[in-house]
């Protein structure tokens, strides 16, 4: 484990993430986000790499184990926030791809997990995750749908294909940082029929207009959206964004910067500890914030300084 780049903005650590925790200060990150590799799914080639544990319940102790360290690092009025995907059980399948064709050469497993349930089940590694935390003494939040307008196509037949992800919202204390506003959508009107004046609310609708949808049609003007738009609710439709220098699927930085805005407050310290391409570390600096990322493999480090971080800066400086 060593400090593998640091300036005034971002610090980056080469390590195993359990291992770099032990050595950060308390309380020094305002803000986690995070996509932890996904069980099963790939081999990022680096020994120690999380992901390719031998059972769901391996895996889920692993993450269970990195939160508990990284909850002594995060701020008491911090939140954590995990971008998480789901996996199928192989059925006793050894291989994705055993003959080392196109599948093997984009990262997937080469030997693929075993789980204790039938083959083609879906694993539910999200939620045991989830629990697993809560149990913990996390307190989780929300469950929100990451939507993906523009998924990936998939060759299966026998069911229907995958096109959201969940994103975890877990906080330390009942009482945290959390800044709505920053992360509010436009209202949405439609016309409508003319509604009854009411008596005991002078707040109205003009006539022929009614509220944005999902809105009791009373008239009334709901407190909660009056502060600059409504509150964006637990479906998040952002659309994944290629990275080809990566080799694979990134968090998109929309998805991370959404994140950081309602969780950390402004001038904090965001933390991934699965840093990869620094899509978080890219996310934090547009937003203003420092950022800590560790990752155990030196190249990603490296793609990140020379990719995101770099251009994240310099959309800092012109902003």
């Amino acid at each position: 484990m060593s400090v593998y780049y640091s300036d005034d903005q971002v610090t980056l650590y080469l390590g195993d993430a359990v291992e770099v925790a032990r050595t950060l200060d308390d309380g020094s990150a305002d803000c986690i986000v995070t996509s932890p590799p996904y069980f099963g799914l790939r081999d990022y080639g680096v020994e120690g790499q999380y992901g390719l544990e031998k059972s769901p319940a391996e895996y889920v102790e692993t993450m269970r184990g990195l939160f508990a360290e990284l909850r002594r690092v995060l701020a008491d009025d911090g939140t954590l926030w995990i971008n998480i995907g789901d996996s199928y059980s192989s059925g006793g399948r050894s291989t994705y791809d055993i003959d080392g064709g196109k599948t093997r050469a984009r990262g997937h497993c080469e030997s693929r997990p075993g789980a204790e349930v039938p083959g083609k089940n879906l694993l539910g590694v999200p939620w045991r995750v989830a629990f697993a935390l809560q149990d913990d003494d996390w307190i989780l939040r929300n469950a929100i749908i990451w939507s993906k307008p523009n998924a990936m196509p998939e060759s299966v037949t026998d069911r229907l294909s995958g096109r959201y992800e969940h994103v975890f919202l877990f906080s330390k204390k009942r009482s945290y940082w959390f800044d709505l506003d920053s992360i509010r959508e436009p209202l949405a009107y439609e016309p409508g029929p003319a509604l009854p004046p009411i008596a005991d609310d002078p707040i109205r609708y003009a006539p022929g207009v009614r509220g944005q949808t999902g809105r009791s049609i009373t008239g009334r003007r709901r407190t909660f959206t009056d502060n600059g738009g409504r509150n964006p609710g637990d479906v998040w439709s952002i659309p994944t964004t290629p990275f080809p220098e990566a080799h694979f699927a990134v968090m998109p930085v929309q998805l991370a910067q959404r994140c950081i805005l309602a969780g950390c407050k402004p001038g904090g310290t965001v933390l991934d500890p699965f840093s990869g391409s620094g899509t978080t570390g890219w996310a934090a600096q547009r937003t203003g914030r420092r950022y800590i990322g560790i990752d155990l493999n030196r190249d990603y480090l490296d793609l990140s300084l020379r990719k995101r971080l770099a251009q994240s800066a310099l959309d800092f400086e012109e902003g």
